[in-house]
This record gives C-alpha cells, structure tokens and sequence, in this order.
C-alpha cells in the first residue's frame, strides 16, 4: 500500500473551508450492537489519521441513545439522521445542505453496499467516493461498474477481496481492511459498573455468551407481516434452534462446573434477549443455572464493550460482540453459523484462527477444550492478542492513509 505524510494539510474545500468537508454515510439500524459500533469505530480512524477532515455523519437511525452516545462522543463531527427512502439524496433542507458542501464521500463498514443509492447519486453529482470496510459476496455488471468508479474499496475480509478481484472490480485501490468496529472501544464505565455490581459479576471471572438464529427475524423484531422468503427462512431458524444452541449449552456447564466462574448471557441484537432464556439458561441444570446471568435488557456498544472489558472473555454466535471485546483486550470465539456471510474470515485474516468455530464442526466438547486452553494459558492468550492487535492497527493504519491521500488529492485539483 502507499502511504502518505502525517503533516497537515491546509486545502480549500468545494465550500470553501481551510478543512475538506468529508461526507460519512453509516448507521445502519441500531438494533444491533455491531451495526452501532461501524460508525464510533470509522469516526475515530478518521480523526486520528485525518484530524484536518471536517467530518460529517449522515445517519439512518439514531433510536436507543445512539445519537446522545455519539454526539457526546463526538461533539466536533456534523450528525444529521435521514433513514434511506430510495432516493439517495437528503430529503430535509439541513441533510440536503450538507449534502451539497460535503466534498468526498465514504461508505462505512456493512453486509454489504446498504447505501448504494446514496452512492449512485453522489457519482451522478461528479463527486468521488470510497468504500471502507464492507463484505461482498455476489455481484451484478451495475454494481461493479459503480464500485470501479470508487478511489479505494476495503473490503472487510479476504474471501470478498478475492471474490471482488475475480469479478473484475476496479477502483483506483482495492485491498483489505478490518472492519472499523474493531476501533470502536469507547467504554461507559458508569452503567457498566453499576450492572456488574448488581449481578455480583467479579473483574475477569465471568465469561460472556452471545446467541443468535439461523436467520436474523426482522418482521417480528419491526412487527410487520413476513415476506414469503422471510416465513421460510424463519421455519429453517426454528427448525435448526435447538442443535445450534446445544455446543453453547455443553461450553457454559463445562466452563461453570470446571472454573467455578459465572456466565453472563448477553445480547448483540434486540431478539436474542429472550432467545438466550430460552435456549440458554431455561434448559440448565440447577447447579449450573444459579451461576448464570441473564440480561433483560439492550444495551448500546459503549456499556457492553465495558462489560467484555471486565470479563473473562466472549463466546458468540455473533461476530461483533467478539471484535468489541478484542478492542479492549479481551479473548473472543466466533461461533460462525453455515447461514452466515463470510465476514468470520476476518479472525482468520487477522491471526486468531484457533477461535472461530463452524457450528457444524463442533459439538460443544471443543468449545470447552479452547475456553479451558484460555485459562490454562493466560500469557499465550495474551501474546496472541496483542499480536492481532497490531496486525489491525497496521492495516487500519496504512489504510487510512489511503483514504487521507484519496481525499487530500481531489481537493488540490479543485
């Protein structure tokens, strides 16, 4: 990769401002942890690698305190919260004026290209963009015309960057980058102690579990009517529910009668409250139930990433869960399900592939081996933790310099 000088550069925007204005599109939803972290984890790579950007957050939905986190947390970044309505372009006179002094525009971390309307627009308005963090796994002659157009696509994991070279895609950049959640680790202390204190939770003596079905049920969780795919996608979670639940029953009676510690099971997205009562705790035998926690309620990424913080660790059937966790130091293994993308990759392409596990492939026995190998071996845990860590600032660091250089060049040509 290039990389680019870390001195200031003083440029004149489009709008005329000494700062390029640069235009973030993210936030998906927010009832999904995951999806909350993409936007504080992009944000903070910018500042740090970009601090003469002008950053401006276009966002879908700011519900469950989300704007309060990041306006808090962010107080020098422009937020306006428009949800995609098809057009791609802002629909109230606050985001259209934005909009239209932004200079550059990226694409935060996803699926998939969720914003590809916006993007669209913004190339019909002749202004360049860039794609930061995003998996691929199928493509149509549109869509890899719109992403040659791109100066840098990063994809998330390397099964999309080879899947994206075989279709041909050409930006001026195309390479591979963690998912920008992996910098999302700000931490609300005050909630977060306040909940370990009242389920007498102890700093690294618990282990957080994290479930999750086949399919994720978006009608019940927006309660509308289900689609024809979405009804049969929702009999194969069901049918499935039980056996995919059973290799995380058999790791938590194994880690609480083998350590003596206490799980706490927690959710990444708003449904998994109750699927993890009902498929997790409800089935335990007593002496193993009375040490476990459950979690009533949603959180936002900043408290939960506080809790993995004083945890033992993560098993999740969830990918993000573990990733915040890996950002403040503790251990995570994906549980990966046949239904899922191939964003897992990313605990390959990082150097943690002893933690991520095929549900097919595991029968619950291997999961408590790997937990048992995490606390017999804390020092190797640790060394291969930081060594993936700085796998991930380097990678996230050479690509933000891309990133910085893409936007910095077009503004000298105005």
């Amino acid at each position: 990769m290039n990389s680019v000088p870390t001195t200031q550069v003083e440029a004149i925007s489009q709008s005329g401002s000494a700062r390029p204005n640069v235009l973030i599109r993210s936030s998906w939803q927010t009832v999904n942890i995951g999806d909350i972290g993409h936007t504080p984890g992009l944000l903070k790579l910018l500042q740090h690698y970009f601090p003469e950007a002008q950053l401006i957050l276009w966002a879908g939905d700011l519900s469950h305190g989300v704007g309060e986190m990041l306006a808090k947390e962010f107080p020098d970044v422009k937020i306006f919260c428009e949800p995609e309505n098809g057009s791609g372009i802002p629909i109230t006179a606050q985001g259209r004026e934005l909009w239209e002094k932004s200079d550059y525009l990226i694409h935060g971390s996803g699926p998939y290209l969720v914003a590809r309307p916006v993007v669209e627009e913004w190339v019909k308005s002749g202004r360049p963009f860039g794609v930061y963090g995003i998996t691929l796994e199928s493509f149509t002659p549109d869509l890899v015309e719109l992403l040659s157009r791109a100066d840098f696509l990063f994809c998330r994991d390397t099964i999309s960057l080879r899947a994206a070279r075989a279709a041909k895609i050409r930006p001026r950049i195309l390479e591979f980058a963690p998912d920008a959640a992996f910098w999302a680790d700000h931490q609300d202390h005050t909630q977060a102690k306040a909940f370990l204190r009242e389920h007498e939770l102890e700093d690294r003596q618990f282990l957080c579990v994290i479930s999750r079905l086949r399919y994720t049920p978006y009608f019940k969780i927006r309660n509308r009517h289900p689609s024809e795919e979405e009804s049969k996608r929702d009999k194969i979670s069901e049918a499935y529910k039980k056996a995919d639940h059973e290799p995380l029953r058999h790791a938590i009676i194994s880690w609480v009668r083998s350590t003596g510690m206490k799980v706490l099971l927690c959710p990444e997205m708003t449904y998994e409250i109750e699927l993890t009562k009902e498929q997790l705790l409800d089935p335990l035998p007593e002496d193993v139930r009375k040490n476990v926690v459950w979690r009533k309620t949603y959180w936002r990424p900043d408290e939960a990433t506080s809790v993995y913080a004083h945890s033992f660790g993560i098993l999740s059937m969830e990918m993000h869960s573990p990733i915040l966790a890996f950002s403040v130091g503790a251990p995570g293994f994906y549980l990966r399900l046949p239904t899922d993308t191939c964003k897992g990759q990313m605990w390959r392409d990082i150097g943690l592939p002893e933690w991520i596990y095929e549900i097919e492939e595991s029968d619950g026995t291997d999961l408590a081996l790997g937990l048992a190998q995490l606390v017999e071996n804390p020092e190797r845990t640790r060394s291969k933790l930081q060594h993936a860590q700085s796998r991930v600032k380097h990678l996230q660091g050479e690509s933000m310099a891309i990133v910085r250089e893409a936007v910095l060049s077009h503004v000298h040509s105005l």
